[in-house]
Order: structure tokens, then C-alpha cells, then sequence
């Protein structure tokens, strides 16, 4: 709520909004000092903001972590994690449960660049200790992932990952630092989307790193200066804003999201439910070990595969169709052709993902609106919900 804050001579109680490109000098010496280091003076937002400043201080006391920077979008801050640790000839050790995007940086992007990445089934103790059996620079996973919720045991894996000498980056943008925190468990870097809970209300893009101060600012810092994923000040200020509430919401719609998921195991029709605090999760004792919470995302599939998924996406009045989460918002979506379409069918179907499965992100309307709109989609469509 008020780390890193400093107010402007005029005392305001909100933060100020430093909207400018540029910052100007005293004298000659004040620019050649901020330049070479003998004084702390901002020189460009590229490199620096007043706003950013508050923001990263917030996010580094959320996470627990040494420091935090901003970038532009969520996939900016998952490329420059991974790209300020490898390099041509580097080995990834990555679950293969991720975010479309993610799996085309890591089996698409980096590749190119000489980069090899190696995919585990991030359940499997198994295939990640004979996966880090030999040397690797770097492990990637999502947990809980997008859009099945599969888990992994970060703990378990961070230490299998040390001594590979791999150092683990963890994308916690189902969870939130409210539900998870993975740099207790073991982890060296967290990145996220702060377009989702953390923003929460569907306004802005943004991303953000955290790790050690040392990481952030001998290695990070330099790759984000130079290349310029800069987030904009305005989108750091209301991102502020959202992370006041953040807690309230993101527990909020954890319950919710646990109460439609208990809801929809019961409907007929409907062949399977996921969510990390359903007792039929496969992996729900170690849900409840490495989270507080099961977070506000849940899917669940339905007989009859694409034609009668988007029936009942196409029943809904009350739930938008979008393929964002963590909003305000009740959001809906069918991931076989929109989030993850492009990582293929095989590589679907190992993840879990159908033609019939739907991902939901619950928001704050009230939680008995949100199954009557589910029951009567499931009914319009030729599933009786109830």
C-alpha cells in the first residue's frame, strides 16, 4: 500500500504520475554524475521513472523478492527473464503445460538463437530428475498452469534444478504472490502479467521480473535498458492502484471460482472439472502445501467436444468471451482454438486440453449470478444444468 513512496512538495495522498520522457539537470556535471553513476538523478523513463520506482518497490514487497522491474506486456517479462540467463549453446529444462506464447518463445524463438529446450510432463518428479541429470542454464514452468491447472512441485524441482546448475524461473500468474510465493519455495525468478489480477481490471498491459538484486541489476537491468521493453508510466500508476486491492479480490474470486468448480463437478454433461482446491484434482495435497489458495481460473469439459463447447460459450449472457483472466469480470474461453491452438493438437491433448474443455476466470459478480448464467448455457445447449 505505501512502500517506495515519495511525496512531490504539493503532499499529495495519491501517488504522483510522472508522465515524461525525460528529466532535466541543474548544471552540466548533475548529467555527466547521472550518467556515470556518482548520483542516483533519473535520465530517461527507458531507463528509469519516479512512478516505475514506486511500483517495483511495491511488487519486490508483495513477492518477497530483493527487487522487481517493469516491462510492457506479460510475454516481455517471460522473454527477457529467459533471455538475461541463456545463451547460444544454453539447454532449458521447461514443462510442457505453458501459455501459448511462452511454448513458441521457448520451442520456436529461442531455438534460433541456439538455445535448446527440453519438455517435461511437470507432474512427473520423474521426467524432471532425468531431464536435469545433466547440465542445464535454466528451468521454466507455470504452476498452476494455463489453462488445466497442473501443478508443479517447485520446491522439489528448484533443488533438482540447483544442482543441474540451472536456475528456475517461475511463471505465477495463476496463482498471484497472494496464493504463492515460488522464491520461498526455491525459486530464483517469478515473472507475471500485471494485465491480469494485479491491474485486475482488464485497462492495461504490463509484465514484471523478480529475483535477487543482484540478478535484477547485473544481469536483467542491462538486457531491459539496451533493448527498451519500458511499461509507461500511466500503466504503472494504475497498475498502483489495482495492487490495493488485490488481496480482497484475488481471495474473493479464489472462493468463488472454488464454489462454481465444486458446483460444475455435478452437472450432467460435464465429463471433468479442474481446479487446485477440487479434492478430485490429481495433485490437490500439493496445492495445499505450496498455496494458500486455488486461485480465481478454472476449466472444465464437456461432452461433445468444439461444437458443444462453443454452445455453450455462445449461451452466456452474464460471462464475456475473452481470453484474458484475472479480471474484475467473469471471462470464458475455449483454448484448443484460441490461447493454445498454435502448440498443436498432440501437444494439447498431453496437456490435458479437448475440444470440449473451456477455461473460466472468475471475477466479482456475485457467485450465484455466475452459475445461473453456467446452468442456463449448459441448458441452452443441450446440457441440463441445474
Amino acid at each position: 500500500m505505501r512502500g517506495g513512496l515519495e511525496r512531490t512538495p504539493f503532499g499529495e495522498t495519491s501517488e504522483a504520475l510522472h508522465l515524461t520522457s525525460g528529466f532535466v539537470y541543474a548544471s552540466a556535471e548533475e548529467a555527466a554524475g547521472a550518467f556515470s553513476g556518482e548520483n542516483t538523478h533519473h535520465r530517461y523513463t527507458r531507463l528509469g521513472n519516479p512512478t516505475l520506482d514506486v511500483l517495483e518497490e511495491r511488487l519486490a514487497l508483495l513477492e518477497g523478492a530483493e527487487a522487481a522491474r517493469t516491462t510492457a506486456s506479460g510475454m516481455s517479462a517471460v522473454f527477457n527473464a529467459l533471455a538475461s540467463i541463456v545463451r547460444a549453446g544454453d539447454r532449458i529444462v521447461a514443462s510442457r503445460a505453458l501459455f501459448g506464447s511462452c511454448f513458441q518463445i521457448l520451442t520456436t524463438i529461442l531455438p534460433r538463437w541456439g538455445v535448446t529446450t527440453d519438455l517435461v510432463d511437470g507432474h512427473d518428479l520423474r521426467q524432471w530428475e532425468a531431464a536435469l541429470a545433466t547440465p542445464a542454464r535454466a528451468v521454466f514452468l507455470e504452476s498452476p498452469s494455463n489453462p488445466m491447472l497442473d501443478l508443479v512441485d517447485i520446491a522439489a524441482v528448484s533443488e533438482l534444478a540447483h544442482a543441474a546448475g540451472a536456475r528456475v524461473i517461475v511463471d505465477n500468474i495463476v496463482a498471484t504472490p497472494v496464493l504463492q510465493r515460488p522464491l520461498e519455495l526455491g525459486a530464483d525468478v517469478v515473472v507475471y502479467s500485471t494485465t491480469k489480477h494485479m491491474d485486475g481490471h482488464g485497462r492495461t498491459l504490463g509484465g514484471a521480473v523478480l529475483g535477487s538484486a543482484a540478478y535484477v541489476e547485473s544481469e536483467l537491468n542491462p538486457l531491459l535498458q539496451h533493448t527498451g521493453p519500458t511499461m509507461s508510466p500511466f500503466t504503472a500508476w494504475v497498475v498502483m492502484k489495482g495492487l490495493e486491492t488485490v488481496r480482497m479480490r484475488v481471495e474473493r474470486m479464489s472462493a468463488s471460482a472454488l464454489d462454481l468448480a465444486t458446483w460444475l463437478e455435478t452437472q450432467p454433461g460435464v465429463t471433468s472439472v479442474r481446479h487446485p482446491w477440487l479434492l478430485s484434482h490429481p495433485q490437490h495435497d500439493l496445492a495445499r502445501a505450496q498455496m494458500s489458495g486455488g486461485g480465481s481460473v478454472l476449466s472444465f469439459t464437456v461432452e461433445g467436444g468444439q461444437p458443444r463447447a462453443f454452445a455453450v460459450l455462445d449461451a452466456l449472457r452474464l460471462v464475456d468471451l475473452s481470453n484474458n483472466l484475472g479480471d474484475s469480470r467473469s471471462l470464458a474461453i475455449h483454448p484448443a482454438t484460441t490461447t493454445h491452438l498454435r502448440i498443436g493438437a498432440e501437444e494439447r491433448a498431453r496437456t490435458g486440453i479437448d475440444d470440449g474443455t473451456i477455461r473460466i476466470s472468475v471475477g466479482l459478480e456475485d457467485v450465484e449470478d455466475v452459475r445461473e448464467d453456467l446452468a442456463a448455457a449448459l441448458s441452452a445447449s443441450g446440457t441440463s444444468g441445474r
